[in-house]
């Protein structure tokens, strides 16, 4: 049986080379992880608020809230396709729990999410808002329901992926078509009362809202908390079972 010990070695080995790799010979570092994102907000404002002229009160705070977190879905999912053909040499030459690899990259977007707090912190005061207490325990509890949901979808489509190689682009497509479906850019009042159960059934959808009642307005909806932590555990299960049946094939594909 792996001691937790190990475990947490290995977590620390897997993550660190991640992030060194990621940012060799990057002067900036981390600020990246928060430049994409503050980019589209800034487009996205210009279009929606600017041109459209959409009614939605804060509405950098509102992008931001929306984008930062997606943003460790998106490219957890993303990293995830190519999570075992990236170490496929290790996987090959040695023998350790091999579920650890997605969640170290699904770790270090959550790594990159939490430095992009402060930037939400400074964007209140901006705003003559401020942080709440409750962010104190909300955080940490959407950040474990988003977690377990990032882990679950990881496992699947970095064992998927191994023997599908196709399934790459679907991915690329499904987010795209995701993030439009989920109430990033739009709030839920917008959304025309045939769609909104469609759009309210998307689990990033709940996430997003989460995340912005608890940075906008420091509320959780502790119901709908629940329901996330039900689909993470969906995810987690289904992610669980496609791995243990695949993985002994893996060093053989790769």
């Amino acid at each position: 049986m792996t001691s937790l010990a190990y475990l947490y070695d290995l977590i620390a080995v897997f993550t660190k080379k991640d992030l060194k790799v990621r940012y060799k010979s990057s002067f900036f570092g981390y600020l990246w992880s928060i430049a994409n994102p503050l980019l589209f907000a800034m487009t996205y404002y210009f279009i929606f608020k600017l041109v459209m002229r959409v009614q939605i009160p804060d509405y950098t705070i509102f992008l931001i809230t929306g984008l930062f977190p997606w943003q460790w879905f998106n490219n957890a999912v993303n990293n995830s396709l190519f999570a075992y053909l990236s170490n496929a040499q290790i996987v090959k030459k040695t023998v350790f729990p091999r579920s650890v690899i997605p969640f170290c990259g699904a770790l270090m977007e959550f790594f990159h999410f939490l430095c992009t707090l402060p930037v939400i912190v400074i964007f209140l005061w901006v705003y003559n808002l401020s942080p709440s207490m409750t962010w104190l325990w909300g955080v940490p509890l959407i950040s474990l329901a988003q977690m377990l949901f990032i882990y679950g979808i990881s496992l699947i489509l970095s064992s998927l992926n191994l023997f599908f190689r196709d399934l790459e682009r679907f991915v690329s497509l499904g987010l795209i078509l995701l993030f439009y479906c989920t109430p990033i850019l739009y709030s839920t009042d917008l959304i025309p009362a045939k769609y909104h159960d469609m759009i309210l059934s998307n689990p990033m959808s709940g996430m997003i809202l989460a995340w912005r009642d608890l940075f906008m307005h420091g509320v959780i909806d502790y119901n709908e908390l629940f329901t996330l932590y039900g689909y993470g555990i969906v995810a987690m299960a289904l992610g669980c079972l496609i791995f243990n049946s695949l993985k002994s094939r893996f060093a053989e594909i790769l």
